[in-house]
């Protein structure tokens, strides 16, 4: 029952184009891409499979993450939790300098907290933020993500370590199966010929950080399906944003709701990149999200996460 527990911890810190999206207060307020037509296919080698084998294959947003650790940067942090009314009820605020100009070090610019947040040990009241401190605030050290390639867990791992790789699979490679995640493993393979009688195709052009050409790629459960079958659909919304000009993945949106006897959640993540110099790298991260499982409280919590500033430092 741990286990299961701890995995529903990590499917919550996963996850707005979508109709799905939690009401309530939203940290971002930053709209990076302006729609202009949608696109009308001719040539007969560019099209869904197109989109879908470039998600399926692409290894360069995950190491975008990892190559961060080359830069000194600025990141912005902020977490809000809320109560069942979804009014705000505890504030995190951390602005901090990552600074990998020689042996790395980061430097605790700004910081605030308001609300009830930790317990009498120091940890987290959520388990939603724990996860969030883990991954994104980067406590313990300058790499986000390892080095090494990315796996749904390895044999002779600890548990933590294999839940860990589960949660950059969900993350970084959405569409593909995760073994070893109970109930809704192979619920996140949404590319199979099974999965995709469920869902529509569709793909837009637009303008992304009001210089870049991309193209949206959106994939949503059809709307004329049955309640009970959209309802065992956990994934309901993939947005991919891809340049034109090199095809790479600049932005990647899920929004995943799911109940069942175990757990509940409702979750919704948006990631976005930027260049700086021929360097991909993260700038916005944004999450809102709902889990209950039973005998807990539920959580809600939202993040925004701002980097900036990048600069190239000499490493460690």
């Amino acid at each position: 029952m741990k286990k299961i527990l701890l995995l529903v911890v990590l499917m919550a810190v996963l996850v707005k184009a979508s109709g799905q999206e939690i009401n309530r207060f939203n940290p971002d307020t930053i709209k990076t891409i302006q729609l202009d037509s949608t696109v009308t296919v001719t040539a007969q080698k560019f099209g869904i499979e197109t989109f879908i084998n470039a998600i399926i294959t692409d290894d360069t947003f995950y190491q975008a993450f990892r190559n961060m650790k080359k830069y000194s940067f600025i990141a912005e942090n902020r977490v809000y939790s809320y109560n069942k009314s979804n009014k705000v009820d505890g504030r995190i605020y951390r602005k901090i300098k990552h600074d990998n100009d020689g042996p790395y070090k980061m430097v605790i610019l700004a910081k605030q907290d308001t609300g009830k947040l930790y317990k009498r040990n120091g940890k987290y009241q959520l388990y939603t933020m724990e996860m969030f401190d883990y991954i994104f605030m980067n406590p313990q050290n300058s790499d986000l993500l390892k080095e090494g390639p990315m796996t749904t867990g390895a044999k002779g791992q600890g548990a933590n370590e294999g839940y860990k790789d589960k949660l950059k699979t969900l993350i970084f490679s959405p569409g593909k199966p995760i073994k070893g995640l109970p109930f809704i493993g192979n619920k996140t393979s949404i590319f199979t010929a099974n999965m995709r009688q469920y869902y529509d195709y569709s793909y837009d052009s637009g303008i992304y950080l009001d210089s870049i050409p991309v193209y949206r790629f959106k994939v949503a459960v059809k709307k004329d399906l049955r309640s009970g079958t959209k309802d065992d659909l956990m994934i309901k919304n993939l947005v991919t944003i891809f340049d034109k000009r090199n095809f790479a993945i600049l932005g990647r949106y899920v929004d995943m709701k799911y109940s069942n006897m175990v757990f509940d959640f409702d979750v919704q993540m948006n990631i976005e990149m930027s260049y700086f110099g021929e360097e991909k790298l993260p700038t916005k991260i944004t999450y809102q999200g709902n889990w209950d499982y039973p005998f807990k409280n539920e959580e809600r919590a939202s993040f925004l996460i701002v980097h900036k500033d990048y600069q190239l430092g000499k490493g460690k």
